[in-house]
């Protein structure tokens, strides 16, 4: 694994490890809540990731954006399919989308030469 995905996934598990060590009732059910939403139902998992990333661009959110496309690798999306994704996320979002766009490709190559 790259040294972006090493760093982002070491980062975000070791804080929400910290986080839940005294998150409160409504903490854990939001966390809770946020995984199941993701989960296999009536939109199959690779799609709820492919539109969380979607969301998650247009909102301008870095580690959003990192954290569906990992999901989005481990659900099998391909390059093809990414490259519509960050297309549908530049028509909506606009412009000022452009910066998390590029960002974005980074990961999603790191996330390809390591795989």
């Amino acid at each position: 694994m790259g040294k972006l995905v090493e760093e982002f996934n070491g980062y975000r598990e070791k804080m929400n490890d910290r986080i839940m060590e005294t998150a409160n009732t409504n903490i854990k059910r939001f966390f809770a809540l946020d995984t199941t939403s993701y989960a296999e139902g009536a939109l199959n998992v690779k799609t709820k990731e492919m539109l969380g990333l979607v969301a998650s661009m247009v909102l301008r959110c870095d580690d959003c954006i990192k954290y569906h496309l990992g999901k989005c690798f481990e659900a099998g999306v391909n390059t093809d399919e990414m490259n519509e994704i960050f297309m549908i996320a530049n028509l909506v979002g606009g412009s000022i989308v452009i910066p998390h766009y590029r960002r974005a490709v980074e990961y999603w190559d790191e996330l390809n030469s390591s795989g």
